[in-house]
């Protein structure tokens, strides 16, 4: 199930909400876990199986660390056990078949039998309620989280709908006091529901018409020249739009039932270097990519070249998280090698020359360029797309596409509009930090209606984060 279904919107969501504030409070996170776990089992009823056995199983890791006389050695085996357990399942339904088929290729290098590879079917989600368990026994281990006292809090934590198949990704220790005891309001929810509103807009209305443009140059053989950066840009809306419109939605629903999620982006794209943009793109990666990998590979205390070291490795890590194929290994390497630069420069930085417009379009470039490898197929399909971008593609193919396919009136209209708000800095978990007026009701409850109409009227609706 996804936040822009008419299943969701119309079935799902009422009648969770209606429940939830019908029952006890005591109750209420036992029903986000039930319903929690209807929301995923949607999909595959096995996807909840596997959720149900890893949180009962962390759950268990949880209570041993905590133990009262437990031994530093048994303390280490939980953790142990528990980092084997989540990365191993991670690691099987994830890259099982991506290193099954690497393994192949290198056997038919040398002439060798390759071996048969199974289908394994990725369930979605499972990277970011991995991260969820394990920072949880992490923090616990590292003494900065108390224990959860019961597991239907717990489970909670762990299958919370609203973050569950599209972050952000949340720690427990954001949550732990939330999940005892929150504060439900009439304007806690209608600000959620505002925020709500503002990021299913930004989903319907930008990312999936700018996503038509981007598909329809991507699955082009040999798009010109125009074509190709005209593909990149609209990805580029795309994916910003689509991730933060999730995110939007995630904090708006979690503020319907009382909870307050941290944001998720920052207007990543008025960043002034690849440093910055990091600190403002899916913020809730960036930093426990930072404070649970980064820092235990010993950060910046080891020597400037143990630090360009742990940038660079960190990234690609980083980028292999986004899914199992070599683009994403050279997506994270790409973005690796310019924050070592940008470190390595220091103030001298490699935008400092530019003024303040120069270094931010410089620094979208670089990203606009790091997201064709992001998007494409394999790397063949993304090394000819960059020979289209750079006008070195096949010499036959001089034609732009067909008008009727991308250059409409309409999908044009929607990417200058998106081109608009990506620079502006205001974002829609600001609503957070204002009284619902009726002004605000006037603008909202349209654009909820115009973006139902679209959501009916659409027939290309994508979930990007299958691969998550």
């Amino acid at each position: 199930m996804v936040f822009t279904s008419q299943i969701f919107i119309f079935y799902f969501l009422p009648l969770f909400l209606l429940v939830y504030y019908n029952l006890p409070y005591r109750w209420r996170n036992v029903w986000i876990t039930l319903g929690s776990y209807l929301f995923y089992g949607w999909w595959e009823p096995w996807f909840a199986g596997l959720m149900l056995f890893t949180t009962i199983l962390d759950f268990l890791w949880g209570k041993v660390i905590t133990r009262p006389g437990a031994t530093q050695g048994e303390r280490k085996l939980a953790v142990a056990a528990c980092v084997v357990t989540n990365l191993g399942l991670l690691a099987f339904f994830k890259y099982y078949m991506f290193a099954a088929e690497t393994l192949n290729e290198m056997l038919a290098a040398v002439g060798a039998q390759q071996i048969r590879i199974m289908q394994v079917v990725l369930p979605i989600g499972i990277s970011f309620y991995t991260f969820h368990s394990l920072t949880y026994i992490i923090d616990l281990y590292r003494g900065h989280a108390t224990p959860a006292k019961s597991f239907s809090g717990f489970s909670a934590f762990v299958a919370l709908f609203p973050d569950l198949v599209a972050g952000p990704i949340i720690r427990y220790k954001t949550l732990a006091e939330q999940l005892r005891e929150r504060e439900h309001t009439v304007s806690r929810f209608a600000s959620g529901v505002a925020i709500f509103i503002v990021g299913f807009a930004k989903k319907i209305l930008l990312a999936n018409p700018c996503g038509q443009v981007a598909d329809a140059v991507f699955n082009t053989a040999d798009p010109h020249m125009i074509d190709a950066w005209v593909g990149a840009l609209a990805y580029a809306f795309q994916i910003y739009f689509d991730f933060c419109g999730y995110s939007d939605m995630a904090v708006g629903l979690g503020r319907m039932l009382g909870f307050e999620f941290p944001r998720n982006f920052d207007a990543p794209y008025r960043s002034q270097s690849i440093t910055e943009l990091w600190r403002r793109w899916h913020i809730s990666l960036s930093t426990v990519l930072r404070d649970y990998l980064y820092i235990a590979l010993g950060g910046n205390r080891k020597g400037e070249g143990r630090t360009y070291f742990n940038l660079a490795i960190v990234m690609v890590i980083g980028g292999f998280w986004h899914g199992a194929k070599w683009n994403f290994i050279l997506w994270g390497a790409f973005h690796g090698l310019f924050l070592v630069l940008e470190r390595w420069r220091g103030k001298k930085s490699l935008y400092s020359a530019l003024p303040y417009p120069g270094r931010i379009a410089v620094t979208f470039l670089l990203m606009l360029l790091s997201w064709v490898l992001f998007r494409a197929e394999n790397l063949t399909a993304a090394t000819e797309y960059y020979r289209a971008m750079f006008g070195l593609a096949t010499p036959g193919n001089v034609a732009l596409l067909l008008p009727a396919t991308i250059y409409t009136p309409y999908h044009m209209l929607i990417m200058f509009i998106s081109a608009v708000l990506v620079f502006q800095p205001l974002q829609a978990h600001d609503w957070a930090e204002y009284p619902v007026t009726w002004a605000r009701t006037a603008l909202v409850v349209p654009l909820f209606i115009i973006s139902l109409m679209a959501m009916f009227a659409q027939a290309f609706n994508p979930f990007l984060y299958f691969q998550f």
